[in-house]
């Protein structure tokens, strides 16, 4: 028999309360177990749960559809669900709530079942390669697993419920905000995309080892420790500005590549003016006001909104999307996008954790009270205190770029150049391709200078590893040289993430040689004058009349980087065979 103890709360607190709980005391009753329910409705709390009592239990169940208190808590096993499970099967709610008890102690390190998500901004390679990462790591230890990617075409091989409740660790690898809503109760250990590339075994040795509860916490602590584990968590999770950010980001670009092949073929059927009166109903014309004045108008949106959901989840994204309106009204642009969006997370964040209201008013909180409040806060504070300045600093950068010409063009490119090599889509890549696009994407003055750089230096990467591959057999593996053609199309569709499996394998020699190459393509194209009018594409964007600025010089940017990288790969990279050669006699 176990000791249990629960708490029911609705929006109104009368029907949905009351009836959770009678369910919840005749099911403990019918399946042999001790129970004391309380109840949090209107007319105040009812049967409070005494610390004797709740220090007796061996489980603690919360079946509320408004936050509850659960700080009294932390130092016991804890189940949370919404009224209606405990209302119609209340039986069910009991036994998954002792079941989730085993599932808190560790299990053993032999034929777990594993589940997990990955995720990137982009939701392309790292995305997939994170995923197979993991499946390879959890195979060769012994355990099952299944992985559900969120990539930039949807959920894929998406988990079930009975995969999840089958499950004895989850593992997330994301650089981006993931709902971890729907598993509750189980064993969750988070990192990032990068280190189940790089080593999925040594990943899931950790998660086995040192994954937390959902919703609970880990036997052995001090109910104080567990407390300053508690806070310190939360506040890691407030200030990842990174992530908060790719979020927004991962959520952007699907509206400015959309919105920039639209541009680009309106260019093609209409010529670069096709925007012009004179062109009025034509479907130039038509394309480029949904690419521009609909896809690129939701852009920043879109960017403030996600940065702010990351933040202070759903109720943030109001604040931040409307913020974010207010960014592109006053000029602010890409960067008062960005302003806003952590505006309204931390904002509305503060409003939720800090903002006392009555159980009757709990429900209106998360739809009505929270974004309201938000947004009006932003709002006041994008119009009279952030806007303008934000505005003034995109103002003197938009003007010092365009000014910039020898020496400081070339030192921008490479850097934006070195950017785009040294992570491969990994964060200092997509900051570089932030900051490029945010420019084209103007609405009053846009810059296409960067963007050029930008996306040539991220396609000699892939090409250059192809062609070495290609020319030094030696120094490369059977398996390497097998991928150099798909290598390449990458290279050539500017999906730098490409390069990666190469660079995993030997990052000492390979990344200086890719920042090498990158960096020389993204100053010849800046010192070049060349401009992209496309955010993406690769090679396919560059037949399109006028949207490449100085067509020749681009190309040549992106050969000469190409050469660049394989010759310091030559030099760089040592033959496989030697390496062999070296090797202790044991691991031949």
């Amino acid at each position: 028999m176990a000791k249990l103890v629960a708490v029911t709360a609705c929006p109104t607190g009368i029907a949905h309360t009351i009836m959770a709980a009678e369910g919840l005391e005749q099911a403990a009753k019918a399946l042999k177990h001790d129970i004391h329910v309380e109840t949090q409705g209107s007319v105040g709390t009812r049967n409070t749960l005494s610390d004797e009592t709740i220090a007796a239990a061996d489980m603690v169940i919360i079946a509320a559809d408004t936050r509850v208190d659960i700080a009294r808590f932390a130092d016991k096993p804890l189940y949370e669900t919404t009224t209606e499970p405990a209302i119609r099967n209340s039986a069910a709610v009991i036994e998954a709530a002792l079941a989730s008890v085993s599932a808190s102690a560790a299990p053993p390190a032999a034929s777990l079942k594993i589940v997990g998500i990955t995720s990137c901004p982009t939701g392309i390679a790292h995305t997939f390669m994170a995923a197979e990462g993991l499946e390879q790591g959890a195979k060769s230890q012994g355990h099952a697993v299944k992985i559900e990617t969120q990539g930039s075409v949807g959920a894929k091989n998406n988990l079930t419920a009975e995969d999840i409740a089958a499950a004895d660790l989850v593992i997330i690898a994301a650089d981006t905000q993931v709902d971890k809503s729907r598993f509750a109760g189980k064993r969750i250990y988070e990192a990032s995309t990068k280190a189940a590339i790089h080593d999925g075994a040594e990943l899931v040795r950790k998660a086995i080892a040192e994954a937390k509860v959902a919703g609970g916490t880990t036997g052995g602590a001090s109910i104080e420790d567990q407390v300053k584990q508690a806070k310190a968590q939360q506040a890691a999770a407030r200030t990842g500005v990174y992530k908060h950010l790719m979020t927004g980001v991962s959520y952007m670009l699907p509206f400015v590549v959309a919105g920039g092949l639209l541009i680009a073929i309106s260019f093609a059927l209409g010529g670069i003016n096709v925007y012009d009166d004179a062109h009025k109903g034509t479907l130039g014309w038509t394309l480029f006001q949904i690419g521009a004045k609909a896809g690129f108008a939701l852009m920043v949106p879109v960017l403030a909104g996600f940065i702010a959901y990351s933040i202070a989840d759903r109720p943030g994204i109001t604040p931040g999307m409307i913020g974010g309106m207010i960014a592109g009204a006053i000029g602010s642009g890409f960067l008062g996008g960005i302003a806003a969006g952590f505006l309204a997370g931390y904002i509305v964040k503060f409003l939720s954790d800090n903002l006392p209201l009555p159980r009757t008013l709990a429900g209106l909180k998360p739809v009505l009270i929270l974004p309201l409040l938000g947004t009006t806060l932003v709002g006041l504070l994008m119009y009279y205190v952030v806007g303008e300045p934000v505005a003034a600093a995109l103002a003197a950068i938009t003007s010092w770029l365009k000014g910039m010409q020898g020496a400081n063009a070339a030192f921008l490119g490479l850097l934006l150049g070195a950017m785009m090599a040294f992570d491969m889509g990994g964060p200092v890549n997509k900051s570089a391709y932030a900051f490029a696009t945010g420019l084209i994407t103007s609405q009053t003055d846009p810059i296409y200078g960067p963007m050029a750089a930008v996306m040539a230096a991220g396609m000699t990467p892939p090409l250059g590893l192809a062609l070495a591959a290609l020319l030094f057999k030696n120094r490369f593996s059977l398996d390497e040289r097998e991928a150099a053609g798909a290598t390449a199309a990458l290279g050539i569709s500017f999906i730098t993430e490409g390069a990666i499996p190469y660079a995993a394998k030997d990052p000492l020699r390979v990344i200086p040689a890719l920042v090498i190459g990158s960096a020389l393509t993204g100053a010849i194209a800046m010192v070049a004058g060349c401009e992209l009018r496309v955010p993406h594409g690769g090679v396919f964007v560059l037949p399109i009349p006028n949207a490449v600025t100085n067509l020749g010089p681009y190309l040549f940017a992106i050969v000469v980087g190409t050469l660049v990288t394989t010759a310091a790969l030559f030099f760089l990279k040592k033959p496989v065979e030697a390496k062999a050669a070296l090797a202790p006699a044991g691991a031949r």
